[in-house]
């Protein structure tokens, strides 16, 4: 029988979202920056979500003011997506983000926002794609041999989207990972694609609301 396992959700009081990550920061930032960034702040203070790492800044660039959540397994220690907005001028655009320069991506994800107007306007925009993703349930789907656990996949729970994945080809089956191999379901680096696993003997909530 598989198993749904739910874990504590930590929902954190007076979450510091969005707090600008380098003091310097904020000398560098204009008037419509810094208007985007408090009423940002603003917005998310009402947020009643998991709590997520998040920060204000800029990307590896310079190039526009960023807002930053990173979405993770705590328990884990594993970083499953980063997601946030570039501001540059009266627009501002969401998507995931390159989990090192934060650039976004140069074809937009399912995931992408984009919106013109005031620093208010795009503050509320912002805010309402961010608490969206936050929302969003993800699960960790486990798979077991011999009472150890050998993969892992987690993904949104609504689009079944991957996020992030392991595969341990010495805890696994005797064979499973060169059928997988020879069958093709691999990916860049010779990275074994959990996904085709099949039917996982755990699944753990891990932030959200997962549907019955």
């Amino acid at each position: 029988m598989l198993s749904i396992a739910c874990p504590t959700v930590v929902i954190v009081l007076g979450n510091p979202w969005f707090e600008i990550d380098d003091p310097d920061d904020e000398f560098g930032f204009d008037a419509a920056e810094l208007a985007f960034a408090t009423a940002l702040r603003e917005q998310a203070g009402s947020w009643d979500v998991s709590f997520a790492h998040s920060w204000v800044g800029r990307p590896e660039d310079d190039s526009s003011l960023l807002a930053f959540v990173g979405l993770s397994d705590r328990h884990h220690r594993v970083s499953l997506i980063d997601i946030g907005v570039h501001l540059v001028g009266s627009s501002v655009r969401g998507d995931c983000l390159h989990n090192q320069l934060y650039f976004l991506p140069d074809q937009p994800t399912s995931l992408a926002m984009e919106a013109v107007g005031s620093p208010q306007e795009l503050a509320e925009r912002a805010a309402t794609w961010f608490e969206a993703l936050l929302r969003k349930p993800i699960v960790r789907h486990e798979w077991e041999h011999s009472g150890q656990v050998y993969a892992t996949r987690y993904l949104f729970v609504d689009t079944e989207e991957g996020l992030a994945q392991s595969y341990n080809q010495t805890l696994a089956p005797s064979g499973q990972a060169k059928g997988l191999i020879d069958a093709g379901h691999v990916h860049g680096r010779g990275w074994i694609q959990t996904s085709r696993l099949g039917r996982p003997d755990r699944i753990v909530s891990i932030r959200g609301e997962v549907p019955a």
